[in-house]
């Protein structure tokens, strides 16, 4: 690939945001018991990837 890491990590980042959001709606709407739960806090942990991800992208 001649891509050059500051654009992999940006589309890693922006996936990492989407599958995030994509949990904790999951776990907000579809299931409303403890496993919702479950869904919301590994939703929260792909927002904190992405997070560091973003922060990495100029020191890499």
């Amino acid at each position: 690939m001649g891509t050059n890491k500051n654009t992999i990590l940006g589309w890693a980042t922006l996936i990492m945001i989407l599958m995030g959001l994509l949990l904790i709606g999951l776990g907000a709407f579809r299931y409303r018991d403890v496993s919702g739960w479950g869904f919301a806090a590994v939703g929260v942990g792909f927002l904190a990837n992405a997070w560091v991800f973003s922060s990495l992208k100029g020191r890499l």
